[in-house]
């Protein structure tokens, strides 16, 4: 049985509406940042189609990818590095918490309202269920991450030496770079979705461009953009 197209209903091609979605999520773009650049290219549509562009599409392709990713053995069991950052939600500060690889992918982003042992065991447990256990887990010096660890029985893989974490902490910058350019955000719903798919999205494209030579990093962002070209296809 042949699978619908999520496009069908839609008088936009695919291919533009790809495009959209992945300059919205991918740059440090506003929605009219966004409706601009397409009108440059003779595509006529307001930012407000952008917004429902990514609202529909943005969770799929990046399910897409998750599942391409984690069916195919790419995630890493190596060593993971956790950490949370404090995003502002209507005034309210919230925690962006995120697992993060040895190469810098995100593994899994959650968003709470408190960062105690009860939010650190079940992040915790999320990501080990999707990803598996890894052999190091690097954190700072949280004590929600030693108590939430003690609980699993992988207490000994806890790491916290200083500078240890600095891949986690790098990892933060393109999510502040788009958190600015979206003048932060309004609903912890909100929030959690385009954590996920930016993330998904990051790691799609995220070629390590400064540990390869030119000729493979060109080869591996083509790859990249022919298959987030294929996503969503029927």
């Amino acid at each position: 049985m042949t699978k619908r197209s999520p496009f069908k209903y839609f008088k936009t091609s695919p291919e533009i509406i790809r495009l959209a979605v992945m300059m919205y999520i991918r740059f440090p773009l506003s929605l009219r940042n966004v409706e601009d650049l397409l009108h440059e290219r003779g595509v006529d549509i307001c930012h407000e189609t952008v917004r429902f562009w990514w609202h529909r599409f943005g969770p799929m392709f990046a399910s897409e990818i998750r599942k391409r990713r984690v069916g195919g053995m790419r995630s890493s069991r190596w060593r993971w590095h956790l950490d949370e950052v404090f995003v502002k939600i209507n005034g309210e500060r919230h925690y962006l918490w995120r697992a993060v690889d040895h190469e810098g992918e995100v593994l899994e982003s959650f968003v709470t309202k408190t960062r105690d042992k009860k939010v650190a065991l079940k992040f915790l447990k999320k990501s080990l269920k999707r990803h598996g256990r890894a052999e190091e887990i690097v954190t700072d010096r949280l004590r929600s991450y030693g108590a939430a660890l003690r609980e699993l029985g992988i207490s000994e893989r806890q790491e916290t030496g200083r500078w240890e974490n600095n891949r986690a902490e790098n990892s933060h910058q393109p999510f502040r770079r788009r958190e600015r350019a979206m003048l932060r955000f309004r609903r912890i719903r909100t929030l959690q979705k385009f954590a996920s798919v930016h993330a998904s999205v990051s790691n799609h494209f995220n070629q390590e461009r400064s540990l390869s030579s030119r000729v493979h990093f060109k080869l591996n962002r083509a790859a990249a953009l022919a298959e987030w070209r294929q996503l969503g296809a029927a």
